[in-house]
C-alpha cells in the first residue's frame, strides 16, 4: 500500500504507512456508523497523562543535528559568535573557570587546558577535543532569572558567555545520537520550538509547571528575606552591575550589586526553600519538625495561588506528583551523590493546600521511591492516576555539576520502556521535557511573552500510541503548553498565568500557544 505523507508547512515528518497510522489511532480504520474509511478519535481517548521533568539542558546541547529539527548543525559557526560585556565580539571564548568537570570529580580537563577555544559552540565529547563521555559530570553554570534574560539579549542569544560564571561552558554541546532518548525521539515526536516557561532556573520553572506563576513574598522588605531582594535596573530584565565587576568575560566572572532570590517587588524568581519538610532549611528550635524555619531568609511563606493540581481536583481528575527519593530523604536525610534530592524541585511543597497533615498532601504528593521504583511499580500495575508528574532524584536528572547525562538518559528511557508495556499505555500521553536550559546556549530566540518568560529553548518529546511517528513539530510551545493541554483535555478552569501567556504568545507570533496536540493523530471531537 502506498505511503501516506502529512503535509504541513510548519512541521517535518517521516512518512508513516497507512498500517502504522491505523495502529497509532487504535481501530481508526474501518466503518464507524455509516461512514467508511479512516476516522481519527478525539482527544478524550487520552485517559492517562504522564509528565517527566528532567533538568537543565537546551535543545542544541543534546539534539544538535536531529533529523528535521531546527538546530545549528550545518550552519556557519561564525553566526553564533558571542559578544563581550561591552557588546564587542570576543576574539576567543574565555576558559572554563575552575575546569571542565563538576564537584567531587577529578578533573582531566583543567582551566588552562580549556583556554583559547574559538568563539563558537564546542563539542565536549569530540574525540579530537576534550573527548569526555556522556557519563561525565561537567561544570555547573549560572541559570538564574536575570542572567537568562541578559544572555538572550533581546533574542540574539549572543551574551551567554558574557553573563556566565563558567566561562566557555554555555557554548558546549554533545553528540546526542549516543543517547537512548535520541532513539525514542526518532520513534515519536520531537517538539523543536518548545521553550522553558520562565526565565532562569529550576525553582521558578517548577513553580511554573504547577501554577504558571511567580511566587510572592508579602512585605519582603520588612521580613527576614530583605537581604535577598535583587538590585535590578528599571527595565526589570537585568541586574545592576557592580563597579568592581571585570569589564570583559575574558577577565573573570561578572559581579552584581545584589543578585538575589526576589524581585524588587517581592516575587520569588531564584531558589527559595519550601516552608515544609523536606526543605533545605531545617525547623526552628521548638518548632513543629514538619516545617522549615520561617526566620531564614530563603524560606518562602506558604503560597495560596491556584495550581493546576487544584484545577484537576475541582473536576475530580485524579493526579499525583511523584518525587523520587521523597520518603527516603524524610526518613534518612539527604546524601550526595545519591540520591542528592533537590528540595526546590518539589513545587507543591510550597503551597498551603498541600501542607503537612492535609488530605491533599496525602492524596497527591507521592514517594516515587529510590531511583523511581515506586513510580515504576505503579506503571507496571496500571495504577497511575489520570495525571502524573514525575521528578527524578538529583543523580538521575541530568543537571550539570552534580549529575551526568548518561545516567539520567538511561533512567528516563527505562521509564518509557515500562510505560509502553503498562496496562494504561493504549490511552496514554507522555511528555518528556526539561525544566530549563541550565545556562546552556541555544541558537533559537524565544518568542516575546510576558514578564516571566518564556526563556530559552529546551527539548520536549511527545510519546503516545496516538503520537505521530518519526515527526518533528515546529509549533511554538513552552512549559505552559502542558498546562494548556491538561486544561483542554479535562475541561478545567484556566489559570490566570496560562491566560496571560496565551495572550502574549498570540500577540507576538500571530499564532496561538501550542498545546501539544500538533504531535497527535487526534481530533478535538465533540467537546
Amino acid at each position: 500500500m502506498a505511503d501516506l505523507k502529512y503535509t504541513n508547512s510548519r512541521r517535518s515528518v517521516v512518512r508513516p504507512t497507512i498500517g502504522l497510522l491505523c495502529l497509532a489511532v487504535t481501530m481508526a480504520c474501518g466503518v464507524t456508523g455509516s461512514r467508511a474509511g479512516p476516522v481519527s478519535p478525539s482527544l478524550d481517548q487520552i485517559q492517562t497523562v504522564v509528565v517527566i521533568f528532567a533538568e537543565n539542558r537546551s535543545l542544541d546541547n543534546l539534539y544538535n543535528g536531529f533529523p528535521g529539527a531546527d538546530t545549528f548543525a550545518g550552519k556557519p559557526l561564525s553566526l553564533f559568535a558571542q559578544r563581550d560585556r561591552d557588546g564587542s565580539i570576543l576574539h576567543e571564548l574565555p576558559p572554563v573557570w575552575g575546569g571542565l568537570t563538576g564537584r567531587g570529580v577529578p578533573d582531566p580537563v583543567t582551566q588552562a587546558m580549556s583556554a583559547h577555544l574559538p568563539n563558537q559552540p564546542f563539542r565536549v565529547d569530540d574525540p579530537q577535543g576534550f573527548n569526555r563521555p556522556l557519563s561525565t559530570r561537567t561544570h555547573d553554570l549560572w541559570h538564574r532569572y536575570y542572567q537568562n534574560q541578559m544572555q538572550i539579549n533581546g533574542g540574539r542569544n549572543d551574551m551567554f558567555v558574557a553573563w556566565a560564571d563558567s566561562g566557555a561552558m554555555p557554548m558546549s554541546y554533545w553528540d546526542g545520537t549516543r543517547m537512548e532518548m535520541w532513539q525514542v525521539a526518532r520513534r515519536y515526536t520531537l517538539a523543536d520550538h518548545f521553550f522553558m516557561g520562565a526565565f532562569g532556573g529550576s525553582f521558578l520553572n517548577h513553580q511554573w509547571l504547577a501554577c504558571a506563576c511567580a511566587p510572592y513574598y508579602p512585605d519582603a522588605d520588612t521580613s527576614p528575606a530583605h537581604p535577598v531582594i535583587s538590585a535590578a535596573d528599571p527595565s526589570g530584565t537585568s541586574l545592576l552591575v557592580a563597579a568592581n565587576s571585570p569589564r570583559s568575560a575574558l577577565e573573570g566572572i561578572p559581579k552584581f550589586v545584589r543578585d538575589g532570590n526576589l524581585t524588587p517587588d517581592f516575587h520569588a524568581i531564584n531558589t527559595m526553600q519550601p516552608p515544609y519538610q523536606p526543605s533545605g532549611n531545617a525547623p526552628a528550635a521548638g518548632q513543629d519538625p514538619r516545617f522549615a524555619d520561617p526566620a531564614q531568609a530563603t524560606t518562602l511563606p506558604p503560597q495560596t495561588i491556584p495550581t493546576i493540581g487544584d484545577r484537576l481536583s475541582e473536576k475530580e481528575v485524579t493526579w499525583a506528583w511523584y518525587a523520587s527519593a521523597w520518603q527516603d530523604v524524610l526518613v534518612h536525610g539527604n546524601h550526595y551523590p545519591t540520591p542528592d534530592f533537590q528540595y526546590h524541585h518539589q513545587p507543591y511543597n510550597y503551597f498551603l493546600n498541600y501542607a503537612p497533615g492535609t488530605p491533599a498532601r496525602q492524596a497527591h504528593l507521592r514517594d516515587g521511591g529510590l531511583a523511581g521504583m515506586r513510580f515504576i511499580d505503579d506503571i507496571d500495575h496500571g495504577a497511575l492516576p489520570q495525571v502524573s508528574f514525575y521528578k527524578p532524584q538529583g543523580n538521575l536528572n541530568e543537571h550539570s555539576g552534580y549529575a551526568d547525562i548518561q545516567s539520567g538518559d538511561h533512567h528516563i528511557a527505562n521509564l518509557i520502556a515500562h510505560l509502553e508495556k503498562s496496562p494504561q499505555w493504549p490511552h496514554m500521553l507522555v511528555i518528556v521535557t526539561y525544566d530549563e536550559n541550565g545556562g546552556l546556549w541555544d541558537h533559537v530566540a524565544p518568542p516575546k511573552g510576558d514578564r516571566w518568560g518564556p526563556g530559552s529553548r529546551i527539548p520536549a518529546i511527545i510519546i503516545s500510541p496516538y503520537a505521530r511517528r518519526g515527526y518533528v513539530d515546529h509549533t511554538v510551545q513552552d512549559t505552559t503548553s502542558i498546562l494548556k493541554f491538561l486544561t483542554e483535555r479535562f475541561h478545567l478552569r484556566t489559570l490566570d498565568g496560562l491566560a496571560t501567556r496565551e495572550q502574549a504568545i498570540q500577540a507576538s507570533t500571530g499564532r496561538p500557544l501550542g498545546d501539544l496536540t500538533g504531535a497527535l493523530l487526534l481530533t478535538r471531537g465533540m467537546r
